[in-house]
């Protein structure tokens, strides 16, 4: 027998190779949902690989979307944090903003949905269902009324957080 003995299932690695960690998410499906499938939560519909707004066919199975699941968990996937002397004096209209944002994007994609907006003395947070509404929320709050934008990605988690200030 020539060249290094290996034991089964293992293999030999070099120090300089990195292994890149798999990336665990609790809120994808594990492997393909039974199509139809519907939320029995918000009424989402499992259809041609994605969740979309469709009428309920009979005979759907019932599986709970990954927005229901974090809403009935409450663990958001992104943090938009709004403050400043612009946001007191705006208040209502930076929100009637945001609320309208969460509509334009949810009208296409399900999953993508605010949990709650809770107002912290001078700050308010919006926690949303995904990165994306997150971004997209203070991508608008920034093309409206500009101020200054910072983005916090955490890939490990597969969590945004977004601060806005003005």
């Amino acid at each position: 027998m020539s060249g290094k003995y290996q034991q089964a299932g293992f293999h030999i690695i070099s120090h300089d190779r990195l292994w890149q960690e798999k990336v665990h998410d609790a809120y994808k499906a594990k492997g393909k949902l039974p199509e139809p499938s519907v939320c029995p939560q918000c009424g989402a519909v499992f259809h041609q690989g994605r969740w979309q707004w469709l009428k309920a066919p009979a005979g759907a199975h019932a599986a709970t979307c990954p927005a229901c699941h974090r809403i009935h968990d409450h663990f958001p996937a992104g943090f938009v944090t709004l403050k400043g002397e612009f946001l007191q004096g705006h208040r209502d209209e930076i929100l009637n903003l945001v609320h309208n944002e969460e509509k334009r994007e949810k009208a296409d994609h399900p999953l993508k949905r605010i949990m709650a907006v809770e107002e912290k003395g001078d700050e308010v947070l919006v926690t949303t269902t995904d990165i994306h509404l997150a971004r997209s929320i203070g991508d608008a709050l920034h093309h409206a009324y500009q101020g200054e934008l910072e983005y916090h990605y955490n890939p490990e988690q597969s969590l945004l957080r977004v601060e806005w200030v003005h």
